[in-house]
């Protein structure tokens, strides 16, 4: 037997080892490069969402209640399925008004749960007279 034919009959089956080492791992590679997008997406999500809720709490007739029913509906418009169990607080007071969100990104790489969340904070509008003082 020829040095050559030994070598030959060595490398046999060598890729199919390679394959199936390989493709799992550039699999999961794919799917947490999926995962991260989606991950960027919901906080975005959940900074456009802060930023309506807080621009209609923060009115002068607003409340906390509108500021949460705008965050509820930006969610439903934009990222029922991406932001899942969303949470929002609304913190109003005379002087301030902060809205905070927070979800769940919806998982590709199962057993890997990340959040997004977003903050917005405004002045709470409220009438005043030339020298700063309420009417």
């Amino acid at each position: 037997m020829t040095a050559i034919s030994r070598k030959l009959r060595d490398d046999r089956g060598a890729a199919t080892t390679q394959l199936v080492l390989v493709v799992p791992v550039l699999l999961l590679l794919a799917m947490l490069v999926v995962q991260f997008a989606l991950v960027w997406h919901a906080r975005h999500i959940a900074q456009y969402s802060a930023a309506r809720a807080l621009a209609a709490a923060r009115t002068k007739d607003g409340t906390a209640a509108e500021g949460r029913a705008q965050a509820r509906r930006s969610f439903t418009a934009l990222g029922g399925r991406i932001l899942t169990v969303p949470s929002v607080a609304v913190d109003r007071t005379t002087s301030q008004t902060t809205v905070r969100v927070r979800g769940t990104v919806m998982a590709v790489v199962p057993g890997l749960h990340l959040h997004a969340s977003g903050t917005a904070t405004g002045p709470t509008e409220r009438l005043t007279t030339p020298t700063g003082e309420r009417p």
